[in-house]
């Protein structure tokens, strides 16, 4: 009877539950991850059957997070492989586009119907004063990534800008790879799917930055995303009429680094498990905080996303648009942050985030000859002082429009910056008090926060040389180094489940 009690538990385990999700930082992926990484590397030499084992982890892992969604996941990589072969083997012209129609019509319309229909309900109620029922749509994880993930691979057979592939499995592989299948990056086929071809060979340096990039990714996802969140994030922005504006101020800085080590601790974790495939996943993050604008920022963060709308969205709408010079530029932002912000959620807040970043780039387009006139004359152009203050400003554009991201509502955003405001016009002189009192009652909270900026703030001489000093250590200094860190992020995880922010979209 204990026997069969424990077999339940591990069958339990192992099948779906929508509680408990299968996560990079979970002590269950741990162990799977252990177990699936040995017979990977004993089908080395064994080309098909090391990559359907691969392609049925993938599947596995996905229906863990997903269930029967996965199913969607199935649907969507069959459509697009056949679309992708019915344009390369067609010539024609008209045909090839009556193809390429046909496959965004059912990507386009497969993300829509999953994300947006009870977001245009809800549009169409508020229109009409009608009261359409919602439909009980459950969202697929991850649907936002491997939909644009097949779009990439459409939109570049169609731009002959690489050969359809044809096998199935290996198509199946690019788009179940579980690494990126629920938050990026959003890799390009051009460049995944070469690699499929080539037997795991783990350097001794893609070891080390392996090893590197899973510790950075735990470290910034548990133990200082998850535990400021937690403990102070999410305390103050819910209920922000109960503290001072300068703690509002700072729980706005927390939820900035909190979404960028969230979504960029699942990037080097993501990254970092495929190094130790054998696989090279593109960059992600290249230190957004240091942006000097708001155009650098969108070079430095979510890099795969950002790309993938300029060469297929911006680049053919401002195609498109040239005779108007200067305004297709200003149009093409615009539409291409607006469907941005639609593509990261179905609800007017990310629709105004996108909006904004749109805004902001588009001033500073116009602004852009005035600027440098005058920083020429100023004979300031790229000292220390001017890039510091692009710094700041940069940072905190971006910080405002992350509030508008994480709050639902605009009536909370108001009272989070009236606070911010009136505390600064009115009781600056408590500054020295309160951070004082904020650093006594929460220092973990403060020393986390100092450290996350910190190291997002270093040179990438001293990143490179602890990633060499990892690459350099023996194999049991680097087992004792992860393991360390495990029991580090054990201690700060928390008993409550706090999946990935971007796995919402």
């Amino acid at each position: 009877m204990f026997d069969n009690l424990q077999l339940s538990n591990i069958t339990d385990l192992l099948v779906y539950n929508p509680d408990s999700p299968l996560f990079f930082s979970s002590g269950l992926f741990l162990f799977l991850f252990f177990g699936f990484l040995v017979i990977y590397n004993l089908l080395g030499k064994h080309k098909n059957a090391r990559l359907y084992f691969l392609i049925i982890f993938s599947v596995y892992f996905y229906y863990k997070s997903a269930g029967y969604l996965a199913s969607i996941l199935v649907i969507s990589a069959v459509i697009n492989f056949f679309f992708g072969k019915f344009i390369g083997m067609n010539k024609k012209t008209i045909v090839r586009r009556l193809f390429l129609i046909a496959a965004i019509v059912a990507n386009v319309g497969l993300l829509a119907y999953f994300k947006y229909t009870n977001f245009i309900i809800d549009i169409i109620n508020g229109i009409r004063d009608s009261q359409i029922d919602f439909l009980d749509i459950m969202l697929p994880i991850g649907i936002s990534f491997y939909t644009f993930k097949s779009l990439n691979y459409i939109f570049d057979v169609y731009m002959e800008m690489m050969e359809p592939t044809d096998s199935f499995r290996d198509f199946c592989v690019f788009v179940f790879y579980f690494p990126n299948i629920l938050a990026g990056p959003i890799d390009r086929a051009s460049e995944f799917l070469p690699q499929i071809d080539k037997e795991p060979f783990i350097s001794k340096e893609a070891l080390g930055t392996a090893i590197f990039l899973i510790i950075s990714g735990l470290i910034k996802k548990v133990v200082i995303a998850d535990y400021i969140s937690i403990n102070f994030i999410v305390r103050v922005l819910d209920t922000p009429y109960f503290e001072n504006g300068l703690i509002n101020l700072i729980a706005v800085y927390a939820y900035t680094l909190q979404i960028y080590c969230d979504f960029s601790g699942y990037t080097d974790l993501a990254i970092g498990i495929s190094l130790m495939m054998g696989f090279k996943l593109m960059d992600n993050f290249n230190s957004p905080f240091k942006a000097t604008s708001i155009a650098d920022f969108w070079r430095r963060w979510h890099i795969s996303l950002s790309t993938w709308l300029l060469d297929y969205l911006f680049k053919p709408i401002q195609m498109q648009l040239r005779n108007l010079r200067r305004w297709s530029n200003v149009i093409g932002l615009f539409i291409t942050f607006l469907i941005c912000g639609l593509w990261h959620g179905a609800g007017w807040n990310f629709i105004l985030w996108g909006g904004l970043h749109g805004l902001f780039m588009s001033v500073s387009l116009f602004f852009k000859k005035p600027r440098e006139f005058v920083y020429n004359k100023l004979k300031i152009n790229n000292t220390f002082g001017l890039i510091l203050f692009k710094r700041i400003v940069t940072f905190h554009l971006v910080a405002f429009s992350f509030l508008i991201f994480r709050m639902r509502d605009l009536a909370s955003v108001e009272e989070i910056l009236d606070r911010i405001l009136t505390y600064f016009t009115s009781q600056l002189s408590l500054t020295g008090e309160v951070i004082l009192e904020f650093v006594e009652k929460m220092p973990l909270i403060f020393i986390l926060m100092l450290i996350g900026y910190v190291f997002h703030f270093i040179p990438d001489k001293m990143e490179n040389f602890i990633k060499r000093t990892i690459t350099n250590s023996p194999l049991l200094v680097k087992a004792i180094l992860l393991a360390v860190v495990i029991w580090i992020v054990v201690q700060f995880k928390s008993t409550d489940l706090h999946p990935f922010i971007y796995f919402q979209f």
